[in-house]
Formats: structure tokens, C-alpha cells, sequence
């Protein structure tokens, strides 16, 4: 066997998972821009070639982070999806925003929101893919509460994009608030009082 291809058959020599979960706290707390490649390896304890090798280039590697985000501390969002009633959607999706905005031992906020809050042309990329990530969020409540009006779990004259529109917005600022040092038990009040607006059971009841 020659020396090119031990190498390329040789393990990573790292553990893959453990090293994108200290990636996805570097842009976390970094942001995309703010995120450099020196950042992000010493984290995750690779070189710059392993990186390369094993997730991609920073962009791949933050849509990798993106993902693996999505899946564990903003996993509440798919949960709260799946609650029966409309309302309770509602209430899952905000109180889960702001549990996982003040995470112990977490940066503090929402990936999803401040990760290209203010970038330049380098993270252009970065804004967008965040830009969709969220569009996607606000799609899945449109069809959700859609769905709970025809049901009769929300009234006839309910506007479920206005709804969904609604519940991201609180729960964006929520993120901005929870990183700007806003108490837990401060944002959980804004999140019920968000919800004393929320429309009353449709026709059908419940």
C-alpha cells in the first residue's frame, strides 16, 4: 500500500459529532462573521485541513451547524408543532424560545437570529441561508394554524400567516432580549402576556 493511500484510509482521528457541537456554540456565540477559521478549529480541536476534509469550507460548515442546531436546542419548535390545539402550539413555541435562549452553559440567544444579524458581504451567504431558515419556521405555523381553522380550533376570520408572522416576531425578539441579558423568568412574562392576545377557540371548540 503506498503513503497516499494510508492516508487516505487512515480514521479522521477526531470525533465528528463532538466537533461540530463546539462548532455550533463558536457561531452561536460568534455569529457567522464573527466566527474566524482559527475560532472554530481551536474549538473543535481539528486543523484547518481536517475541517475541510470532514465538514467543508466555513459555509458548509455552518450549514452543518445550521442542522445540528435544529435538531437539539431548537428542537422545541418541531415539538411544539405537534401540540393538539392551536393555542398550545402558541405556547410551546414561545416558552421553548425562550428556555432555549437562556440555556445554562449556552450562549445566550438563538443561533438562527443572531448569527447574521448585522453582516457584511463576506456573510452575505450566512444571512441568507438564516433568512430561509426562519421563512421555513413561519411556513410550518401558516399550515399548522390553517389547518387548526379548518378544524374549528381557531375562528373562521383567524389569519394564519398574520398568526404565524406574530408568534416568529415575538419569538426573534425574545432571542435578541434573552442576548441582551433579559432574565428568564422576564422574558417567560412577555411570552404570556404575547399570548393574552392570542384568538379564542373556533366554533368547534374543544
Amino acid at each position: 500500500m503506498t503513503s497516499k493511500q494510508t492516508a487516505i484510509g487512515r480514521p479522521r482521528g477526531f470525533d465528528a459529532d463532538e466537533a461540530l457541537e463546539r462548532a455550533v456554540l463558536v457561531f452561536w456565540a460568534r455569529g457567522y462573521e464573527g466566527a474566524s477559521l482559527d475560532d472554530l478549529t481551536g474549538a473543535m480541536g481539528i486543523t484547518r485541513t481536517s475541517m475541510y476534509r470532514a465538514f467543508g469550507n466555513k459555509e458548509d460548515l455552518f450549514r452543518k451547524v445550521l442542522e445540528r442546531y435544529t435538531e437539539g436546542p431548537a428542537s422545541y419548535f418541531a415539538r411544539a408543532l405537534r401540540e393538539p390545539a392551536a393555542r398550545a402550539v402558541a405556547t410551546a413555541f414561545l416558552h421553548g424560545a425562550v428556555h432555549a435562549s437562556t440555556q445554562p452553559g449556552c450562549p445566550t440567544g438563538c443561533l438562527g437570529v443572531q448569527g447574521s444579524l448585522a453582516a457584511g458581504d463576506t456573510g452575505a451567504q450566512a444571512r441568507d441561508i438564516l433568512a430561509a431558515w426562519r421563512e421555513e419556521g413561519t411556513a410550518h405555523l401558516r399550515r399548522r394554524f390553517a389547518a387548526a381553522v379548518d378544524e374549528g380550533d381557531l375562528p373562521p376570520g383567524a389569519d394564519p400567516a398574520l398568526l404565524a408572522r406574530f408568534l416568529m416576531t415575538v419569538g426573534n425578539g425574545i432571542a435578541v432580549q434573552a442576548a441582551g441579558g433579559a432574565a428568564r423568568d422576564d422574558l417567560l412574562l412577555v411570552a404570556d402576556m404575547a399570548l393574552r392576545t392570542w384568538p379564542p377557540v373556533g366554533s368547534a371548540g374543544r
